[in-house]
């Protein structure tokens, strides 16, 4: 729109503005020649050496600096905005920058469209998904367009801008800037991030990644006098990796910054100069500072678990639990095709704990979730050999019923999910109260005990036990519901006691406490053992689903499987399920870390068969059978550089082989 200077509106400095400097509007006639060329003069002049010209609805830009000489088609000035998919200036007119085209029409704004769920998308025809117009693109520094600097790994993009060499003229505009790369580049390297590509989407990051990244930022700031909080920062990273990052922060401390880590590694703990131990249990049981100082006093505290443990380490054998030999029954994988992995044989014994592992980025979560899931799932549905283009067979997987991710997506996405319902145990406690004299007496059935639907639940929250109170410019706050007092139910359900408790108040205790309350009921007792055998002690058993960390309802699904398969009471035939799980111990404490190896087992000896992607050494130590991922990450890795039990991956000369023959040495293991 055409607007009057001397009235010129405030402009958004969040929004992009394209202002141009109308000049003159003259009718091209021979008569006007003269008029014409002195205007086109002053155009280019306070242009810049650019002319816009609008003829009728069309638009054409001519430039007496930026030109092409075979075409005569003018270019703008090159801008920062210009090479950014989230800038209208920048990003693809039929993507909008996001290098993906949905496979349903979209009617929304273009802020809605951006936010979508693009998993169903195909790539964009127009950018071939390079989400940038093709000026952008058609720009290039030592022979790559910024799309294709954008898809290496850090770890190339280091050595790419380390081999790049100036001309005279290119050092005095590119020297500075170069640096600055180079020197970003370095700390992203420190913090273990050197497989990350730089076009990798934020959702797709884990919370160990994304609080690296932030921790880079951080390196080359010379801050000094800061106190930083990390939250678990090692998590997702190969022992090989932990190394780098506690020397990095380290640096930080050597700069004059105090550093307050929370954390479960080991190898960080170890490394601390000053140790603080909560407990001395979870939830109701924990919650005091048991044990502080040096790790020498940490390790004297008999009242420290963290302290007993560092002091006597978990003991391992480094053997398979269930032994694998020439006659076990194997599930093979034939020259997978997917990211970075290389052709090559993958054998899973099945009814064993096979534990993936390698450094990040080597190809594990390709592997598992990203070729063997989908295959075996596909092979199992049409019940016929997999064919497709994830790899080129796979064997054995007809012994299997079916295939399970035990991944960390929500068990449940309003607050009336929790523990209790997701395991299935709830409707055994509502049953419970139903055969209650007063239940009886007030003619209730199972059904008046459920906070879902019924007369039983509080009318007021729906059985959610809060409300959502809005805020008008601050977040919204879950308070509890004054009706109920956060119970769920109406005050004559609540009424009815078994134990002299209602059941309000039973969905309000955690594991822990409860185990000893359905002592006498050995099917919820089994569901709460399993919990508690998973870590999972502190959570109460109407926990809020939306409340629970990813590792926790990960946990949660694990439990869920082993109630089952425990219901079941037989002996499975060998391989009945593969359960596939990525990175199970993130958040866990070295005690429940041990309980989560023991729970995995139990399904072996049920004879499922349980794959693990995982960088916890104490697994590692426990697998039956390891397939180890390498030698690097990136296009370094993606093949089998080892497999086998712990003793023979410990002989190999791959990272991991070097970690767990270190950790072995270090926990006294003479094997």
């Amino acid at each position: 729109k055409t607007v009057s200077t001397a009235k010129f509106p405030r402009l958004s400095r969040f929004n992009d503005h394209t202002i141009e400097l109308p000049i003159a509007e003259v009718e091209v006639t021979e008569s006007n020649r003269e008029q014409l060329l002195a205007k086109i003069k002053e155009t280019i002049l306070l242009g810049k050496g650019t002319v816009r010209v609008v003829a009728d609805t069309t638009e054409s830009l001519f430039s007496v600096t930026r030109s092409c000489p075979r075409c005569g088609k003018g270019f703008p000035e090159l801008d920062p905005r210009l090479f950014s998919f989230n800038s209208s200036m920048g990003w693809c007119p039929t993507c909008k920058g996001t290098g993906l085209i949905l496979n349903t029409d979209f009617t929304g704004d273009i802020e809605e469209e951006r936010t979508l769920d693009w998993s169903e998308g195909r790539p964009c025809p127009a950018c071939s998904g390079e989400r940038l117009n093709p000026t952008a693109l058609a720009v290039r520094f030592a022979g790559k367009n910024i799309a294709q600097l954008s898809a290496m790994t850090i770890a190339e993009l280091s050595k790419f801008f380390g081999n790049v060499r100036l001309s005279s003229r290119e050092s005095v505009v590119a020297q500075d800037a170069l640096a600055e790369i180079v020197s970003r580049l370095k700390f992203l390297l420190e913090v273990g991030l050197g497989y990350l590509t730089l076009e990798r989407s934020s959702p797709s990051l884990s919370g160990g990644e994304a609080q690296r990244i932030r921790l880079a930022g951080q390196l080359g700031s010379n801050l000094q006098g800061v106190a930083y909080i990390l939250d678990e920062p090692t998590i997702g990273l190969h022992p090989r990796d932990n190394r780098l990052l506690i020397d990095t922060l380290r640096s930080l401390t050597d700069k004059g910054n105090s550093l307050i880590v929370v954390e479960h590694d080991e190898d960080t703990i170890r490394e601390a100069d000053f140790v603080i131990d909560i407990g001395p249990g979870a939830g109701v049981a924990g919650g005091q500072v048991v044990g502080s100082g040096s790790m020498r006093d940490l390790m004297a505290n008999p009242a420290s678990i963290t302290g007993q443990l560092l002091k006597n380490p978990t003991p391992h054998t480094f053997t398979s639990k269930i032994a694998v030999d020439a006659s076990t029954p194997r599930l093979t994988v034939l020259n997978p095709k997917l990211n970075n992995l290389k052709p090559g044989v993958f054998e899973i014994p099945l009814g064993r704990l096979t534990v993936i592992t390698g450094v990040s980025g080597s190809g594990k979560s390709s592997f598992a979730t990203g070729v063997l899931l989908p295959a075996v799932k596909k092979a199992l549905e049409e019940r016929t050999p997999y064919q497709g283009p994830l790899c080129e067979a796979v064997k054995g997987e007809e012994v299997l019923r079916r295939v399970l991710e035990v991944d960390q997506t929500p068990i449940g996405k309003t607050p009336r999910s929790c523990p209790a319902t997701y395991i299935g145990f709830m409707d055994d406690i509502r049953r419970i109260f139903a055969g209650t004299n007063d239940a009886k007496e007030k003619g209730f059935d199972a059904s008046r005990f459920s906070f879902n639907t019924g007369a039983g639940r509080c009318p007021v929250c729906e059985g959610r036990g809060s409300k959502t109170v809005e805020m008008h410019f601050l977040p919204d706050m879950t308070v509890p519901c004054e009706a109920c007092g956060g119970l769920r139910f109406n005050e004559e359900t609540l009424n009815v006691k078994w134990k002299d408790k209602s059941i309000g108040e039973i969905l309000e205790m955690d594991v822990d406490s409860a185990l000893a309350f359905f002592e006498t009921h050995p099917k919820i007792y089994r569901a709460l053992s399993l919990m508690q055998d998973v870590g999972l002690g502190y959570l109460t058993l109407g926990q809020s689903s939306p409340t629970l960390s990813g590792g926790e309802a990960q946990r949660i699904k694990l439990v869920t499987e082993l109630v089952k398969a425990v219901t079941d009471n037989a002996k499975l035939a060998v391989g009945k399920t593969l359960y596939i799980l990525d990175e199970p111990t993130v958040g866990l404490h070295m005690a429940d870390v041990r309980r989560l190896t023991d729970v995995m087992h139990r399904l072996t000896e049920l004879g499922n068969t349980v794959v693990v992607i995982e960088h916890n050494l104490d697994v590692i130590a426990e697998a039956d059978w390891i397939i180890d991922l390498g030698p690097e990450g990136g296009d370094a890795g993606g093949a089998v550089v080892a497999q086998g039990d712990a003793k023979t991956v410990m002989k190999s000369k791959t990272h991991t082989g070097k970690a767990l023959a270190q950790f072995a040495a270090d926990h006294g293991f003479k094997g």
